[in-house]
């Protein structure tokens, strides 16, 4: 499934127009599509309180068209619009009887504070995709009077057409005043920002609806969701006749003596993921205290420094020669900082007998190693994953924690495109970015997975699923699939607060077997409206008459009286 930037969207209802769909064919489909998604959750609309909220461009206008289906199906819909309109829809809005009136005829919000307190249901249509200025002024006052009635203990239902309003399409950031929804129907695919924190959060459950867009017109775009469905088709088979080496050698150049489990959780990782041989380099003074941890493994002791870390230039010579057995490298995980490490792992991207190996993930303090030259990976002579956290990302890109958190999708595709690597940008909701600017999204938040080790166990299981075969690109984007899954099992099992990252290293081989379809599948919660919304939520006395002689617009038509 894609997922669009404002842009994007932007730009196919210019291509949809182009092929012949109207703008008005659009929100036509769009408002209706709206209408039977409320229809669906509520069940019978006869005589259902709905509120619509109204903004003054086309998010407006869809919200102006579900009006006028809910309407004609029965629903006491009442239209609150931010400000005046003229247009066509507002006039048919009008015309068709649905009471309408604007915050500039109601100074004091009296009108706007009865009609939410009396709605079943409410229709947040007041931004849509293109806003981006913080709110303010009398959106700002709307949106506090909503908050406060969805804080009441019986809280009306709030749907968002596209997005909830004061999320940013593009980034997932919120206004402060920004209020989350029970669901969020958004046009032909979902925007960047419902699957990217806190705006994923705050969305409720998405559905996306066809809205009339002609297929084809977005096979050029770049980014997708990363689905249940996609990640299977990706799974390596393993045939009955294979053998460890079928499945490949993962070569795993970690730990410290200050973070020796490092190397271990990397190297589980990597056997739950399906690879045939794990081997640990690791500093002599703890190469040998692995065996217990992982009886698996074998082991390359490595010359160490007298820190006990790795001596650069000795290290080298040793891991050189172990290279033409070895598939992908995992480089980094619990190295230390000292400069001997740095040296190693600046040699070791730029050596000609790396080339023979089909790809290096670099994660943790290979990372910050290369932080201090990014220059190196222009020279790299194997295919690279880098594998930063927010933190990490920070460094390497002389960024704040918070700028990266701010544009995560738009970080992660030009810093893969600059240092010509893949980019697994973790956290929630996790990025994988290649060189050509094509990315995915992880559906997965899962705060079991913000523990230590975790990113390890992820590192162990891209370099498995590269060393049994698959591109980079498929290998991180299953491996983020897979270690998303053992996080929600390994939070089933323990906690949210007990799991550890030994934890999920455990659930990736049975992640992997939900995937090659060996268990049934648990059946996922629905989100949205459920049913028994009926009654108990009070008269909405004035708010539920028609003005005399027709509805009209103004307060004293969306009142039914006089205020």
């Amino acid at each position: 499934m894609k997922l669009l930037t404002s842009a994007e969207m932007r730009e196919l209802e210019q291509r949809a127009e182009a092929a012949g769909v109207s703008t008005d064919t659009l929100m036509e489909n769009a408002g209706l599509a709206v209408a039977q998604e409320i229809w669906m959750q509520l069940g019978s609309l006869e005589d259902r309180r709905i509120a619509v909220l109204v903004g003054p461009g086309n998010n407006g206008g869809d919200g102006l068209v579900a009006a006028r289906h809910l309407h004609d199906w029965g629903a006491q819909v009442r239209v609150y619009s931010l400000r005046e309109r003229t247009d066509s829809q507002w006039t048919q809005t009008v015309e068709q009887g649905v009471p309408c009136g604007a915050a500039s005829e109601d100074e004091d919000f009296e009108a706007l504070d009865a009609l939410l307190s009396g709605a079943e249901a409410i229709v947040d249509a007041l931004l849509g995709t293109g806003a981006s200025r913080p709110i303010d002024g009398d959106l700002a006052e709307i949106m506090r009077r909503l908050a406060a009635v969805r804080e009441r203990t019986v809280k009306p239902k709030l749907v968002a057409v596209d997005l909830p309003s004061g999320l940013n399409a593009d980034s997932g950031q919120l206004d402060p005043v920004a209020v989350a929804a029970d669901e969020t129907v958004t046009f032909h695919a979902p925007k960047v920002g419902l699957y990217m924190q806190p705006g994923a959060g705050a969305a409720g459950s998405v559905q996306h609806v066809d809205i009339g867009i002609p297929s084809g017109l977005d096979d050029d775009l770049q980014t997708e969701v990363l689905e249940r469905r996609a990640a299977r088709a990706l799974l390596p088979g393993r045939a009955p006749d294979a053998h460890k080496g079928t499945f490949g050698r993962v070569l795993v150049i970690a730990g410290s003596t200050r973070y020796p489990g490092a190397a271990v959780l990397a190297a589980r990782g990597a056997y739950r993921a399906g690879a045939g041989l794990v081997t640990i380099a690791a500093p002599q003074s703890i190469a040998m205290h692995m065996v217990a941890a992982l009886p698996e493994a074998t082991l390359l002791p490595l010359p160490e420094h007298d820190d006990g870390m790795i001596s650069g230039y000795e290290a080298w010579e040793v891991v050189r020669d172990e290279l033409p057995a070895v598939d992908s490298v995992v480089l980094g995980c619990g190295f230390g900082q000292h400069e001997h490490s740095g040296v190693f792992v600046r040699r070791f991207l730029i050596s000609e007998e790396v080339a023979a190996v089909n790809g290096v993930v670099v994660d943790a303090d290979g990372l910050n190693l290369l932080a201090t030259d990014m220059s190196v990976l222009e020279n790299a002579v194997a295919p690279v994953v880098l594998t930063p956290h927010p933190g990490e990302m920070g460094r390497l890109t002389g960024l704040s924690t918070n700028d990266v958190q701010g544009q995560r999708l738009t970080l992660a595709r030009d810093r893969a495109a600059d240092w010509g690597c893949h980019v697994v940008l973790k956290g929630a909701n996790t990025i994988v970015a290649t060189p050509d600017r094509r990315a995915r999204v992880s559906e997965i938040a899962q705060p079991a997975l913000a523990t230590a080790g975790t990113g390890d166990v992820l590192s162990g299981a891209i370099g498995a699923l590269i060393a049994q075969g698959m591109e980079p690109f498929d290998a991180a984007t299953l491996g983020v699939y897979l270690h998303g899954d053992a996080g929600n099992r390994a939070a089933r099992a323990h906690g949210t607060i007990g799991a550890t990252a030994g934890d999920i290293a455990d659930q990736l081989g049975m992640a992997a077997r939900s995937l090659a379809g060996e268990e049934p599948v648990e059946a996922p919660s629905m989100g949205g409206f459920g049913a028994g919304l009926g009654g108990g939520m009070g008269d909405m006395g004035g708010l539920g008459q028609m003005a005399a002689g027709g509805a009209g617009s103004g307060l004293e038509g969306l009142l039914g009286g006089q205020q």
